[in-house]
């Protein structure tokens, strides 16, 4: 641990008041309606999965709905690229009810790049 001395001035009050402010703007959600696209954005860590349901509404992307869930012990043990692709169906399974039925399309963000896995042809054991 470094030996610097810890401030908090006006410089910085400031910095952590606009912060709050900006936090307690974004995270009012939105009542989804019938025109707009739709963002569903899905992670995950080693423990846990957490998604948001986002629709575009007068230009900006609003949230609608967040999920997480915690990974049973059998989940713990799927590969990196299973558990991501967990995390989209069970976000896409959630809020199934808000997708199937909307006039425009929608779009799906994750960490692609272990998604790339599913790109690639396998080899089967026999």
């Amino acid at each position: 641990m470094g030996k610097a001395e810890w401030t908090w001035g006006a410089a910085q009050n400031q910095v952590f008041q606009q912060l709050k402010k900006q936090m307690a703007e974004d995270v009012i959600l939105t009542i989804p309606n019938g025109t707009g696209w739709f963002r569903v954005e899905a992670d995950m860590s080693n423990g846990a999965i957490g998604a948001v349901l986002s629709q575009e509404q007068e230009g900006k992307w609003r949230p609608v709905t967040f999920m997480s869930k915690s990974l049973t012990m059998t989940e713990h043990n799927y590969e990196i690229y299973d558990k991501e692709f967990l995390a989209i169906m069970l976000a896409l399974s959630e809020w199934r009810h808000y997708l199937m039925g909307a006039l425009e399309d929608m779009e799906i963000w994750m960490d692609h790049q272990n998604l790339q896995y599913f790109r690639k042809p396998q080899k089967l054991n026999r």
